[in-house]
């Protein structure tokens, strides 16, 4: 394990988490999936700008976050976009199960 924390998004938000410390990188596009399996092999976080995550083989982002380990989280990219809520997503949310 090479990282505590790494950041998988766009250019202007990797640059922001680089300031913070994290381990920021900014995939090429079509490479988000294997970029996302190489980190959960290095880092103990793994954070996922939205965009990217919209990008990762559906397959795959669900596989990652149902991980307990590496703690896989999908945040806003810079401009405060986010993944779409689904069902699933607000049943959990409303059953107190996510936040």
């Amino acid at each position: 394990m090479t990282s505590t924390s790494v950041f998988l998004g766009d250019e202007l938000s990797a640059a922001g988490y680089r300031l913070a410390g994290v381990d920021a990188r900014v995939p090429s596009r079509g490479d988000e999936t294997a970029c996302l399996e190489t980190a959960l092999k290095d880092a103990r976080l793994v954070l996922l700008g939205a965009r990217c995550a919209r990008a990762i083989a559906p397959a795959a982002l669900e596989r990652a976050l149902a991980l307990r380990f590496p703690l896989v989280i999908v945040v806003p990219d810079w401009d405060g976009t986010g993944l779409a809520i689904e069902p699933a997503n607000k049943v959990r949310r409303a059953l107190g199960l996510e936040t």
